[in-house]
């Protein structure tokens, strides 16, 4: 909720002007301008002006239904949580009654103000000043409300911050990411008659990465890619974006950068703590992925339906802060504090969203294999989704040197959180209003992706073939090496 605003304006002529033209074209209410003390006016917000954004949840389903929000809380194993429910319910209903007084004083001072001119009128200053005296009182008293009314309201939003979002009922049931259920498996899982070496031992001997000389420059988790495996990298970028294009999404380069007001609409608090760098001394983050800045692009946006669905492409550098231990293979380039990777992002209706989830990991399970890496699909167990998810899917690629799959996209559809938080709206033919649905990702993310590639297209000779599909973008070679 704002501020609650005054303005004192000292003469009627002043006010008439606020009433007729800058009142009007800000869209407030003529019966915001109150008398006040010593003959002035005093400019308060109405009951209408007053915006509701409590964010993640509809707040309807806390006061209708708040055993449906604890029993999602407890399939996401966050237990914690639950006595936030009550929470909210009861600074709701606090926040609730304090309007309802706001209104009964607002409807009050509207008749008493309406009485001054007709004083006035007849003469009857004395009655009149006595009248302004009224309203100036019920002015403080609407102002002290008012302000009892936005702390309430941060009190509410910060709970309503942290309480997830419901979960689709297809999702499973399980505490962690070792719950995730395995859906199906595209191509062959192959291990050729020869060793396999570790990921970064086929950079080197391609004369491709200097992680020492990284170390020095920027520490552990950076990289130099170099000669032909960064023209690998570069070409699997560019070959995503035009098989993107192809199906019919609009290639976007978006800001790498953002305010903490878009990092709090895309993400939960927990995700931006282990994710995000901040800017030194800027209202600046440095983006984990192009969607914080691709969704962020429609803040405070009404959609026309007949527009809808929104599909983008973007592509973007990515920073993370990537904190903890990791064993030997999520070393190298494979756990790292800056990448680049293609994204796909959608906004649509909210009756199509499970439609455009299938359709957006089965493009990532396509790009795979026309690069003839095998890949499976994992649906994300309860435990696994972040806040703000109502449903996610990952794609892992086969890694013939370990023997087993590993993660190398994620998509995930998020429902009307990220745009209720961001006031992403869509305005349907009949002229009403809802919020429209969000969903992203990975197209391709190297060099994680080369983890993939390089290992599937090693020759026993040492040298890597190159696909069909990828050799345009690497000047016509068919192998490197």
């Amino acid at each position: 909720m704002g501020q609650a605003m005054s303005l004192r304006v000292r003469t009627l002529t002043a006010l008439e002007r606020l009433c007729f033209f800058e009142v009007q074209q800000a869209g407030w209410q003529r019966e915001s301008i109150v008398p006040g003390r010593d003959g002035g006016f005093f400019f308060f917000p109405t009951h209408e002006q007053y915006k509701e954004d409590f964010s993640m949840l509809d707040i309807n389903l806390l006061r209708n239904d708040p055993e449906k929000v604890k029993e999602n809380i407890r399939k996401k194993f966050q237990d914690q949580k639950l006595v936030l429910v009550d929470e909210v319910v009861a600074l709701d209903k606090e926040y609730r009654e304090s309007r309802q007084q706001a209104d009964a004083l607002r409807n009050q001072r509207k008749t008493l103000s309406k009485q001054i001119g007709g004083l006035l009128a007849k003469g009857q200053k004395d009655e009149a000043e006595a009248t302004k005296a009224k309203v100036a009182a019920l002015a403080d008293d609407l102002a002290a409300l008012e302000e009892k009314e936005e702390q309430l309201q941060g009190e509410i939003k910060k709970r309503m911050m942290v309480i997830p979002n419901i979960i689709d009922d297809s999702v499973p049931i399980g505490k962690d990411d070792s719950q995730n259920v395995e859906l199906e498996r595209f191509g062959e899982p192959k291990v050729p008659d020869f060793e396999v070496p570790y990921h970064v031992d086929i950079m080197e001997r391609l004369n491709g990465i200097d992680l020492d000389a990284a170390r020095k420059t920027s520490g552990n988790g950076f990289y130099y890619l170099m000669g032909d495996v960064a023209r690998l990298h570069s070409a699997i970028l560019s070959y995503a974006r035009d098989f993107m294009i192809d199906r019919g999404f609009t290639y976007v380069v978006p800001p790498f950068m953002i305010h903490s007001e878009v990092v709090n609409g895309v993400m939960s608090f927990s995700e931006m703590e282990n994710m995000m760098y901040k800017i030194e001394g800027e209202d600046l983050y440095l983006i984990g992925t192009s969607e914080h800045s691709m969704i962020g692009k429609f803040i405070d946006t009404i959609l026309d339906e007949s527009k809808l669905p929104i599909t983008l492409t973007s592509y973007s550098p990515c920073f993370r802060k990537e904190v903890g231990a990791h064993g030997i293979e999520e070393r190298g380039v494979y756990r790292i504090h800056q990448f680049e990777k293609q994204e796909m992002i959608v906004l649509c209706k909210p009756e199509e969203s499970m439609e455009w989830f299938r359709r957006l990991w089965q493009n990532t399970v396509d790009f795979f294999r026309t690069l003839d890496i095998p890949v499976r699909t994992l649906e994300c167990c309860s435990g696994d989704l972040a806040d703000l998810k109502v449903k996610s899917l990952d794609v892992e690629a086969w890694s013939p040197r370990q023997q087993k799959y590993f993660e190398v996209g994620s998509c995930s559809n998020l429902g009307d959180a990220q745009a209720r938080r961001l006031q992403i709206r869509v305005k349907g033919d009949d002229g009403q209003k809802y919020f429209a649905h969000t969903l992203n990702n990975t197209v391709v993310a190297p060099p994680r992706m080369l983890i993939a590639f390089l290992e599937n297209n090693l020759q026993a000779d040492g040298t890597v073939r190159i696909p069909e599909a990828l050799r345009m973008y690497m000047g016509g070679k068919d192998h490197i090496g």
